[in-house]
């Protein structure tokens, strides 16, 4: 079956960074477009970044572009987020999830979702 397993979240300070990778099985990674999302407590998900599946179009949330990164790496099987001038208000839950839409910021069009890895960052 399909997984999709992250990684890397953790405490860091305001101004820090970090690197979220998610390992994906059971499907043709190369086949799918790739985001991340994130859930704050007490708030909805919300879309992060998008990747299409060959790497060569990305797309931000106003809130994060110009300090996130996401790429990939068809061999590995694997998306990253870059995340860099880190905020507290980054703090949330972050997932990744694999959509057979070529482009999409919307939670509906992605099949497949990851359990989450918490990020946490300190003022």
């Amino acid at each position: 079956q399909v997984q999709l397993v992250e990684s890397g979240g953790g405490l860091v300070q305001a101004g820090g960074s970090l690197r979220l990778s998610c390992a994906a099985s059971g499907l043709t990674f190369s086949s799918y477009t790739m985001g991340w999302f994130r859930q704050a407590p007490g708030k909805e998900r919300e879309f992060v970044a998008t990747i299409n599946w060959s790497g060569g179009n990305t797309y931000y949330a106003d809130s994060v572009k110009g300090r996130f990164t996401i790429s990939r790496d068809n061999a590995k099987n694997r998306v990253y987020l870059q995340m860099n001038s880190l905020k507290p208000e980054d703090t949330a839950v972050y997932y990744c999830a694999a959509s057979g839409s070529y482009r999409s910021t919307l939670i509906s069009e992605y099949n497949y979702w990851g359990q989450g890895t918490q990020v946490t960052v300190s003022s």
